[in-house]
């Protein structure tokens, strides 16, 4: 979380459907990396996507189970803010799960954006 928040991240998106991470930058700018599309299952069920996200901050699990696991759980993207200290994971009729997060740090994808990343 550190590295995000050095490199200027204050908040992402991770689009499930489109396979897109959006970066949004505290100086206004943002930066949208590909990754893959994940088919999310047809009804949002809260107690998975809060299995799966603590699952991964146990360290049980690594980004790309949990992922999978939050898709399977109708999860169709995922906010995060470091500012606001909070996950927003939802479904498609955006039935929603919150996790507030700080020490240990939230769930956020690996590093920040690639032009964002220290040499």
């Amino acid at each position: 979380m550190q590295a995000l928040l050095a490199a200027g991240v204050e908040r992402c998106h991770a689009d499930f459907c489109t396979g897109t991470t959006t970066w949004y930058m505290r100086d206004g700018s943002f930066e949208v990396t590909a990754g893959r599309v994940i088919a999310a299952g047809p009804d949002f069920l809260g107690e998975p996507v809060k299995e799966a996200v603590h699952a991964v901050e146990r360290g049980e699990i690594g980004y790309r189970m949990f992922c999978d696991r939050l898709a399977a759980a109708g999860c169709v993207a995922y906010l995060v803010s470091l500012a606001g200290c909070r996950s927003v994971y939802y479904g498609r009729t955006l039935a929603a799960h919150v996790e507030w997060f700080g020490p240990p740090p939230g769930i956020v994808p690996p590093g920040p954006p690639p032009s964002r990343r220290a040499p």
